[in-house]
């Protein structure tokens, strides 16, 4: 300990020394030159605590991804004897093949995650949100189609073409779809941040772990979840909104089709009031 003391007090007397040394080589400079020293002399001192700012910065990540983890684990469910039942199942979007032409395994995973709810009769309903901007793109039809190829009725699904980010696809659920209580269909990490989002903002959703994929995936994962978890926070912070919300869409069964605008199909209603 009393290393560690005069390591500190010998590193504080150099800065010290060093700050007067500065102040008398810039007396009599211009402000520009006085301020361009100065942002030198701060990096440098900052420089000699560097030790100490790598294990704040590792404790401050390690309390952040852990603090997530600890808060979601009550409110997620692996089991799906366990998990309670919900109106409404909320697939979070990812591509289906990855770069070099394979089958996404987070993909195939959750596609199957959500069968499995509605086959047991867990949800009546699958909202499935992603990304959808580019024409070319479009991961909720794609969702659509594979729940349909399962075994999932088409008149069940609902599409959530404005699903941009996660926090994007918790917030329009529950704005857009109105659902306030929802079941969360993702990777246990992905699930971790999804539910802390929902419950931050007052809606009772659980969530499902679909099968995770292999744990060389899972590691190359980490620093990305890590950054994601940063972000949610700084959101939550400033409350920021979904990219767009739209007209409010009843999740519910009905014979009527909805387009990728999310409106429904006027065409349609017409012919259903005539007969």
């Amino acid at each position: 300990m009393k290393i560690l003391k005069n390591r500190y007090k010998n590193k504080i007397s150099y800065i010290k020394n060093n700050k007067e040394i500065l102040n008398k080589k810039i007396y009599n400079k211009n402000s520009l030159y006085k301020f361009v020293n100065y942002l030198i002399f701060i990096f440098l001192s900052a420089f000699k605590f560097l030790p100490e700012i790598i294990i704040i910065l590792i404790l401050s990540c390690i309390i952040i991804y852990s603090s997530v983890s600890l808060y979601s684990r009550k409110y997620i469910y692996s089991s799906i004897e366990k998990i309670p039942y919900n109106d409404a199942a909320l697939v979070l979007g990812t591509s289906k093949y990855l770069n070099d032409g394979k089958i996404n395994m987070y993909f195939k995973f959750r596609m199957d995650a959500a069968y499995e709810l509605y086959k047991k009769g867990k949800v009546k309903f699958i909202l499935v949100s992603g990304d959808n901007r580019y024409k070319s793109y479009n991961e909720p039809r794609q969702m659509r189609l594979d729940l349909m190829k399962l075994g999932v009725n088409k008149k069940h699904i609902f599409l959530d073409f404005a699903g941009f980010r996660t926090r994007d696809s918790i917030i329009r659920a529950n704005k857009v779809f109105e659902l306030s209580n929802f079941t969360i269909v993702s990777q246990p990490f992905h699930n971790e941040r999804a539910v802390f989002i929902a419950r931050q903002k007052h809606i009772n959703a659980i969530g499902y772990n679909a099968n995770n994929v292999r744990k060389l995936y899972r590691i190359r994962q980490f620093p990305r979840e890590l950054g994601a978890r940063i972000i949610m926070f700084a959101d939550i912070i400033l409350d920021k909104p979904p990219k767009f919300y739209g007209d409010t869409i009843k999740i519910e069964e009905k014979e009527i089709t909805i387009d990728k605008s999310n409106k429904i199909n006027k065409k349609l209603i017409g012919d259903i009031k005539k007969e």
